[in-house]
């Protein structure tokens, strides 16, 4: 008798585990709001596709994202896209570190001029104890980060002549994202900064109403910068924006337990993903997406390391003040581990 009203008391948790289950994701939203810069014919916005899709079958459509490109959540100001997610405007994004480092001030770590010098170096700061520490500082302004992605290195454009050394910066105009670390680097360069959307940024270029601006090869070819006169492109290396999957922290706290878990693990595997996409034909081992430049016209220069060193040496003390601000035992652990990386 003791045994089947253990049973019986063991099966009514378990319909109550089940009815409880059923309630909260009774709860779920019928739509997220997945906040994007690009579309998805760039590798950025193919990610938060494929962490889109991954969750929608693996949830059986219980988290059902909708991608809203063009920051058009936030009227394309790409900089109050953290301050939106945290806030509950957007349930969920694929976010460059660039775009947050106003809100998050130790990403701005991955904009030291040429702090990291390859992808090796990227990977050593994402994957190591510098990734875990920028996670927590995420964590600690209220959104919950789940895994890296990545926009790539920004070269640089412009319509008007070759640029190999500081001095052909001089007075160009150029376009930058809304940071105070590219507007103090490219002045110090001697350039004329000016803070667009990328919204803004091509109608600006098209116009000649700026001269140039940087961006990761990926995104000059999707959106055909050639065709805007940016026909002499440099490649230095200076910056790279690695991309972060994140949630809104009552968005997560929303989810079973269960679902959490398949929204990490997709949101990890469609990093890994997104960041072969971004490094397509832009590496020394595959430069198929820089041939495809060269053949729209464009002249490409690549720096000889006395050329690089010159834009390093100009660009040192932005480096030294932006180091206090930042976190200097943060960007000391960010240079050891680059200097330990596997090549």
């Amino acid at each position: 008798m003791k045994i089947r009203t253990l049973l019986g008391a063991l099966a009514c948790s378990i319909a109550a585990l089940g009815l409880a289950g059923t309630a909260q994701a009774a709860n779920y939203k019928s739509e997220y709001k997945l906040s994007l810069v690009v579309g998805t014919a760039f590798p950025w916005g193919q990610g938060a596709e494929i962490w889109a899709n991954k969750v929608r079958e693996r949830t059986a459509g219980r988290i059902n994202i909708k991608l809203y490109p063009g920051v058009s959540l936030v009227q394309g100001d790409q900089t109050r896209e953290f301050t939106a997610i945290r806030q509950g405007l957007i349930d969920m994004a694929l976010g460059s570190t660039i775009n947050w480092s106003p809100q998050v001030k130790q990403l701005n770590l991955f904009s030291l001029p040429f702090l990291m010098p390859d992808y090796a170096a990227i990977d050593a700061l994402i994957h190591g104890e510098v990734g875990k520490a920028l996670f927590k500082d995420v964590e600690k302004a209220g959104v919950v980060p789940l895994a890296w992605g990545e926009n790539g290195y920004r070269q640089l454009s412009n319509s008007k002549h070759e640029v190999k050394s500081p001095e052909d910066l001089k007075g160009l105009k150029l376009r930058v994202v809304g940071s105070p670390l590219f507007i103090d680097t490219f002045t110090a360069l001697g350039a004329n900064p000016t803070q667009m959307s990328w919204a803004d940024a091509q109608p600006a270029l098209a116009t000649g109403a700026v001269d140039g601006q940087e961006n990761p090869l990926s995104i000059f070819s999707a959106a055909k910068l050639y065709d805007v006169a940016q026909k002499n492109l440099t490649l230095w290396n200076y910056v790279a924006d690695p991309l972060i999957f994140v949630v809104n922290k009552q968005v997560w706290e929303s989810w079973t337990e269960e679902d959490r878990k398949i929204v990490r693990e997709a949101a990890i595997e469609a990093g890994k993903e997104q960041i072969v996409l971004a490094r397509k034909g832009v590496t020394p081992e595959d430069p198929s997406l820089l041939k495809e430049i060269e053949g729209h016209g464009v002249k490409v220069t690549s720096l000889t390391p006395e050329q690089h060193d010159a834009f390093v040496k100009v660009t040192k003390p932005v480096f030294d003040k932006w180091k206090k601000t930042i976190g200097e035992q943060l960007v000391d652990q960010a240079q050891k581990d680059i200097a330990a990386r596997k090549k």
